[in-house]
């Protein structure tokens, strides 16, 4: 699901002590209900995602095996 960003005013948002720094990067929030919100680092204000626990889960799991690797 995708909400303004204005509704997770008070979700503490981090990036992946992996980052390089760079522009390409996403921010995680780990939200109420056991729910993860993602938003694009470079428009911290914009949109984000919200996922469910399982949701979450599967997409980590996915992106752990490669699933979303560039060909």
């Amino acid at each position: 699901m995708t909400v303004n960003n204005d509704r997770l005013a008070g979700a503490k948002w981090f990036k992946s002590t992996h980052s390089s720094g760079n522009s390409e990067c996403v921010e995680v929030a780990f939200l109420y209900g056991g729910k993860v919100g993602m938003r694009d680092s470079k428009n911290p204000t914009g949109p984000a995602l919200v996922f469910t626990a399982g949701e979450w889960d599967a997409f980590a799991a996915a992106v752990y095996d490669g699933e979303f690797d560039r060909l």
